[in-house]
């Protein structure tokens, strides 16, 4: 019997509504700079088919994650984000918590919420920046896969498509999201100057052309096991975006915080 995944709620970001909530009201939800930034993307009519196919999802029985679907733009706002690091698709597993089943997903690409094991990719990134760190500057193994900490330090934490169901791997995908987040990649990068942009793997790397100059652009092959060791691991992308941050008068996010 699939359990009731909404009967533990993962905790809201101020002004996120409820997870049942439709998709057009998680939108209108959103503080007002993500709305002037988002507003021209769900202006069309894709997104009223977008939203009617996930809302459907849900309406149909199906468990559809994250439950909280913009939680990355809550949690940063657009003149705090330094570094935007792109990710795919959300986790589509669960995991437990204290004997209750939770999704994966949480609404931040890579992340897990506190208690979820670690997904191998995320593992990979923390070995990433405890190489690159060391124990020479306190970098302490990491136990929790949980990144709030990074995106209330200006770490967007961005899927390109943001919902997914469970158990289906890309099952969202080519329904609309890639347009919207697109479109919003692109209206951030021309609103907010010297941003890095960490970018894995070619599905993220297919994005570049939406960037524009002016930015620092660091591209690698993704943390995923099956590709890590072809250049993700030691490709020094921590410590360059903390120089690129610093050159241009910003503050460098510090990697080891939980």
């Amino acid at each position: 019997m699939q359990a009731d995944l909404f009967a533990a709620e993962a905790p809201r970001a101020p002004g996120e509504p409820s997870p049942a909530a439709s998709l057009q009201a998680q939108a209108d939800a959103l503080p007002a700079a993500w709305r002037t930034l988002l507003d021209p993307c769900i202006r069309v009519p894709a997104w009223q088919e977008l939203a009617a196919f996930v809302d459907g999802e849900r309406a149909a029985g199906k468990p559809v994650f994250p439950h909280h679907v913009f939680h990355a733009l809550h949690l940063t706002p657009p003149d705090a984000v330094k570094v935007v690091i792109l990710g795919q698709d959300p986790y589509h597993g669960t995991g437990t918590v204290g004997g209750v089943e939770l999704p994966q997903a949480h609404g931040l690409a890579f992340s897990v919420p506190e208690g979820i094991k670690v997904p191998p990719s995320l593992r990979n990134i923390f070995k990433e920046i405890a190489a690159e760190f060391g124990a020479n500057d306190n970098c302490a193994p990491r136990a929790s896969g949980n990144l709030e900490g990074w995106a209330r330090q200006g770490v967007l934490l961005l899927n390109t498509v943001l919902t997914v169901e469970q158990g289906q791997a890309a099952s969202h995908a080519r329904r609309g999201w890639e347009a919207v987040t697109d479109c919003l990649i692109q209206n951030l990068a021309a609103s907010r100057p010297s941003l890095v942009f960490m970018l894995w793997g070619s599905h993220a790397q297919a994005k570049k052309p939406l960037l524009g100059a002016g930015h620092c652009v660091l591209e690698a092959p993704h943390p995923s096991p099956l590709s890590a060791h072809r250049g993700f691991l030691g490709c020094g992308h921590f410590r360059e975006a903390n120089r690129w941050l610093e050159a241009n008068g910003r503050t460098p996010v510090d990697w080891t915080a939980a």
